[in-house]
């Protein structure tokens, strides 16, 4: 398979190295034979959870791997080690390493804050819990909203002969939409933060998105879950196996902690002290080493301050964030040709994809925006997507929060609420959907999912396409 692969790539499209300026990869000569580990990644990542569990589940890492030697590899021997060295580098160390050191942070202190204690699931309550949920999610991330509040809405409705819709609706809602506001709140927005957006573009250019969405969806979840609740009022009782008991905070430590890693961000989109380190041609920005230092540092605080059976109580392991921080070190090196095509633009061999996002005039259109960036994030993870989209509206950070910002807003709306569409849109929802299931839930399957989202959420994003972006 390597061979098969690599040789073609080399013998099609292999250029001497000084086709490029300096060590920049020369995109417009680059085939979309570059976009194959890429698009196999995504696709492994798509499909090896639910095809071939068990493989996926002890090799994935190996997998990753795989596509990426499959990216490595032709690079330097088609423009030569060093533009290899430094495009791969750039991607790992001024992109990867700050956003799976925020992922890290997030999951580790969110993991030693427990929600003790039960209440009773009527349907007010289940809205009020998925509203706290929406808008935790924009400052603690969606990982973290979703790590922390799933088992009290599981508790909340473990009584309730008709419970899974409520997971369903808290996929919707904290897994994904509530999660447009801020950097911290889903994994595209940060990487758009690390490509240059500032941190509160978010939430001055999409909350009226998120206001409209979100709140249309949760009167959904109201009209619904009034309905069952009705409806249960006749059925027989099932013994409440977590009875009401006071709500407690525990690991009260770990909120100062979130609130510097919060601190540590804004710092570091303010202080620009101009000092920086070159590895291998990459500069890494000395505002950017402190941050990730110090967002590092304070996880380890968490794990030092929080007390053990919160976090046994949580359900915490270091599982899940390990499987992200492989899978997304594949994910970024494998982009690295992917990105170089996009920003060759209409000389690129993505060049039809870029007609289909842009106007007879030459404009942005911002609907194809909207749904293509969608469409994608459904099925693949929904930060590599909001990469690709980003660098075809032309990876400049100012004209797109400028001239450009419905465009940007587009962009980083489809990303963070289309996750929601299918259970492996975004890395949460898979988490949450097996938290469910090992607590009892009777949860839809891939397709029963997916109808939930076809008939709630896609007539919603329908109509917020045409009122914000048509």
């Amino acid at each position: 398979m390597a061979a098969g692969v690599i040789a073609p790539a080399i013998a099609a499209f292999a250029q001497p190295a000084f086709a490029a300026d300096a060590h920049a990869l020369p995109g417009a000569s680059m085939s979309l034979w570059w976009a194959l580990p890429f698009a196999g990644l995504l696709l492994s990542i798509a499909t090896g959870p639910l095809l071939f569990h068990h493989v996926w589940e002890h090799h994935y890492g190996k997998i990753a791997t795989l596509w990426a030697a499959l990216v490595i590899v032709p690079l330097a021997l088609a423009f030569g080690a060093p533009s290899a060295t430094e495009a791969v580098l750039h991607a790992l160390l001024t992109e990867y390493m700050s956003f799976i050191i925020l992922l890290f942070a997030l999951f580790t202190i969110s993991g030693g804050i427990l929600v003790a204690g039960n209440i009773h699931g009527t349907p007010l309550v289940n809205a009020g819990l998925l509203l706290i949920g929406a808008l935790l999610a924009s400052v603690i991330g969606t990982t973290g909203a979703s790590m922390i509040l799933i088992r009290p809405v599981i508790r909340a409705n473990d009584a309730r002969p008709f419970n899974a819709h409520v997971v369903v609706f808290f996929i919707f809602l904290v897994s994904n939409i509530g999660g447009s506001l801020t950097p911290l709140g889903d994994p595209p927005l940060f990487v758009g933060f690390l490509r240059g957006v500032d941190f509160f573009w978010t939430t001055t250019n999409l909350w009226r998105e998120t206001l409209f969405t979100g709140g249309a969806v949760l009167a959904i979840f109201l009209v619904i879950d009034i309905m069952l609740h009705r409806r249960e009022a006749g059925a027989p009782k099932i013994k409440d196996p977590t009875p009401d008991s006071k709500v407690r905070l525990r690991g009260l430590p770990n909120l100062p902690l979130l609130a510097g890693v919060i601190g540590a961000i804004l710092l570091s989109a303010t202080w620009k002290p101009g000092v920086s380190l070159a590895i291998h041609g990459v500069n890494l920005e000395l505002q950017n080493l402190v941050r990730d230092a110090v967002i590092l540092a304070l996880a380890f605080v968490s794990l030092a301050v929080s007390r053990k059976e919160y976090r046994e109580a949580n359900g915490f392991n270091w599982g899940p964030i390990a499987e992200v921080a492989k899978l997304f070190a594949g994910i970024f090196i494998c982009i690295v040709p992917v990105v170089a095509i996009l920003r060759a633009g209409h000389d690129g061999a993505l060049a039809p994809l870029v007609a289909l996002v842009t106007s007879a005039q030459g404009t942005p259109n911002d609907l194809a925006y909207f749904w293509l960036t969608g469409a994608l994030s459904s099925f693949l993870d929904n930060a590599p997507t909001y990469l690709v989209f980003f660098e075809l509206a032309g990876g400049d950070p100012r004209h797109l929060m400028t001239e450009f910002a419905s465009t940007l807003a587009a962009i980083s709306a489809g990303a963070v609420f289309m996750g929601a569409n299918t259970y492996i849109g975004n890395a949460p929802n898979f988490m949450v959907y097996a938290i469910a299931r090992q607590r009892g839930v009777t949860m839809p399957g891939f397709f029963g999912y997916m109808m939930w989202s076809g008939l709630v959420l896609i007539p919603t994003f329908l109509v917020a396409g045409w009122l914000f972006f048509g």
